[in-house]
């Protein structure tokens, strides 16, 4: 399928922003149906405001997984090397549950389902195999 940069309009700010032949693909892999309705400034401003100031942008408005924003805020099938999601999350919920080795009460930041041993972080650190130094 063959796409054309198309000019639309901000809803928020009412200026005219590029919806580039690029975004188009990458909206047409992912299923997206719409267009976007809002320019990349607003869009930012109110993914920030929704998430309390943090989000999923980098510092360079861009997706860290593959296939996002690149680092000169156009679509890539590389993505960039950034922020992603949860750099500005703020702090993880934590759940209380029981170690599975030595009993004592434990921190983690999932929901225990029940169908797997969960441990304290002192009887997973030595449940691990040992690293590489591989950098």
């Amino acid at each position: 399928m063959s796409f054309a940069d198309k000019t639309l309009t901000c809803r928020d700010c009412g200026s005219q922003f590029t919806f580039t032949a690029g975004e188009q693909e990458f909206y047409a892999q992912k299923g997206f149906d719409n267009e976007p309705t809002r320019c990349q400034n607003c869009r930012q401003s109110r993914k920030q405001s929704r998430n309390g100031g943090g989000g999923g942008y980098s510092s360079r408005d861009s997706y860290s997984s593959g296939g996002g924003y690149s680092s000169r805020d156009s679509y890539s099938s590389g993505g960039g090397y950034g922020g992603g999601y949860g750099s500005d999350r703020g702090p993880r919920e934590m759940h209380t549950t029981t170690c599975s080795s030595c009993g004592r009460d434990a921190q983690v930041p999932f929901v225990p389902r029940g169908d797997k041993p969960v441990y304290c972080s002192d009887c997973f650190q030595s449940q691990r195999p040992a690293r590489s130094n591989r950098w």
